[in-house]
């Protein structure tokens, strides 16, 4: 059986929003903080967002090869949420 691949829900992470138009996001502009705290955190305040505007976040922290990047999308957030879930 192959090992799990962990993840450290603990870790330092930055729940990050893009400016937005129209619920575009403004790639003119730079990201703002909206939450800094544990990864599992960040994670939890971007579940709660509305699904609509979830596009609009990126997770920033260590990089946890071979799932966890530097800076992760909304999709990854969704499937990291499942993940610890079921760990």
């Amino acid at each position: 059986m192959a090992d799990t691949p962990s993840i450290d829900f603990a870790a330092p992470a930055e729940l990050r929003k893009w400016p937005s138009l129209s619920n575009q996001r403004r790639l003119d502009r730079e990201t703002y903080l909206v939450t800094a705290g544990p990864l599992e955190e960040c994670i939890r305040d971007f579940m709660a967002k509305p699904e609509a505007t979830r596009q609009l976040y990126e997770i920033h922290t260590a990089p946890q090869p071979p799932l966890v990047t530097g800076a992760l999308a909304p999709e990854h957030f969704v499937e990291l949420s499942r993940l610890k879930f079921f760990l």
